[in-house]
């Protein structure tokens, strides 16, 4: 095994730092960061100011101004980047635009890249991926499915409510998953330019997180019409295509939270070195110390977890087990990091003083979307015992 990293990602997550805490962080405070994340106004400025640092986009394929990177160099690039919760918007390297621009980059056809893929990646467009629904729909199990498209002469016509959608609001472009058929797998994917009478944002939902572009919204889909050249891939595949797309879009999102993560640790780890109690610094007391120390057990185990599943991307591993695994011990980890962080701080912690008590929010509904930790157990246990069967078979 060669945990080395290369020098030219070393130089770039360097660069990436440098950016954040010189550019990125002073914005932390903007009122322009609302209950809903970030606006656009604020995105855009953000965006600039990584463009001038040769930052923007770097995640992007190469023919679209990006550097190509492979899954190992956004383990560094990433976390760097996620040290605040706006360094991700800022390079534009943020869910779910992150997730569509790979995907799109994947399956698109020529003309799809030509229209949707530079804007995307580049940021002059966002984005939103339409898969959840409300019970009884598609939720953990997307087998639940009820958005339906039906054919109409070369194309098709969408009807269903989605909900929870992130970044609808302001998207430029739609990627819809609605069946197609009657069986299990049968579902596609759809590529929808927004905004469109018959997508409906409904309302935006209040939620405890708010570092998402847009918010999370509730969308219904009425008879929205669609043609042929709008099927993303090929039809009937989509459920094929949403593996293709969560594997590595769930562990990103284990690889920014884990920057902030990082970003609460030293937040508390200044505060214990500093503040007094009964007699000596905070961190001087065991209770104190053992839970910084229990946070960089914590953020190594879960840096290990990223960096293994990305290794297994980049030899062309589909990645679904480890990235199920990592995204467990990431979530769980990072959330116990934060927690302690918080602790540590008393009743500053509290308060919107630092950032903590922020990253304390968002990085709870890590722990619910990409799959909830229960459902990658369940997944995680089904495989155990049918591989049991089979070994006794």
């Amino acid at each position: 095994m060669d945990f080395a990293i290369p020098a030219d990602v070393v130089a770039l997550a360097d660069e990436v730092r440098t950016f954040v805490a010189r550019d990125v962080i002073r914005f932390e405070n903007d009122a322009r960061w609302g209950a809903h994340g970030p606006s656009d106004e604020l995105r855009r400025e953000l965006n600039a100011l990584a463009a001038k640092a040769g930052l923007l986009g770097i995640n992007a394929p190469r023919e679209v101004g990006g550097r190509g990177i492979d899954h190992r160099a956004q383990a560094v690039l990433f976390e760097a980047a996620g040290y605040s919760m706006l360094g991700p918007v800022a390079l534009h390297i943020q869910a779910p635009d992150e997730g569509n621009i790979n995907l799109l980059s994947k399956i698109g056809t020529v003309e799809q890249k030509a229209r949707y893929l530079k804007p995307m990646a580049m940021g002059d467009m966002r984005s939103c991926f339409a898969m959840t629904e409300p019970a009884p729909g598609a939720g953990s199990d997307p087998g639940q499915l009820k958005t339906r498209a039906r054919p109409n002469g070369n194309g098709w016509v969408i009807s269903g409510r989605k909900w929870l959608i992130t970044g609808a609001e302001g998207a430029g472009v739609g990627i819809i998953m609605a069946r197609t058929g009657d069986g299990p797998g049968d579902a596609t994917m759809f590529l929808v330019p927004l905004p469109h009478p018959a997508f409906k944002l409904t309302r935006v939902l209040d939620t405890l997180d708010c570092s998402f572009m847009g918010g999370h919204a509730v969308i219904d889909i009425e008879d929205l019409q669609v043609s042929g050249e709008d099927v993303l891939g090929e039809v009937g595949k989509g459920f094929q295509y949403a593996q293709v797309r969560l594997a590595p879009a769930r562990l990103t999102h284990c690889m920014r939270w884990l920057g902030s993560a990082q970003r609460a640790h030293d937040i508390a780890v200044a505060y214990a070195c500093e503040r007094l109690a009964f007699g000596k610094p905070l961190g001087g007391h065991e209770g104190v110390s053992f839970m910084l120390a229990d946070n960089e057990l914590d953020m190594h185990a879960a840096r290990l977890a990223i960096w293994q599943c990305a290794w297994v991307l980049d030899q062309g591993g589909k990645g679904q087990k480890e990235s199920s695994m990592t995204k467990v011990i990431a979530s769980e980890a990072i959330g116990r990091v934060v927690d302690r962080s918080l602790q540590v701080l008393g009743g500053l912690g509290l308060t919107r003083d630092t950032m903590v008590e922020r990253i304390y929010r968002d990085v709870r509904a890590f722990r619910v979307y990409d799959g909830p930790s229960e459902v990658h157990r369940w997944s995680l246990g089904k495989r155990i015992v049918d591989g049991n069967k089979l070994r006794k078979a």
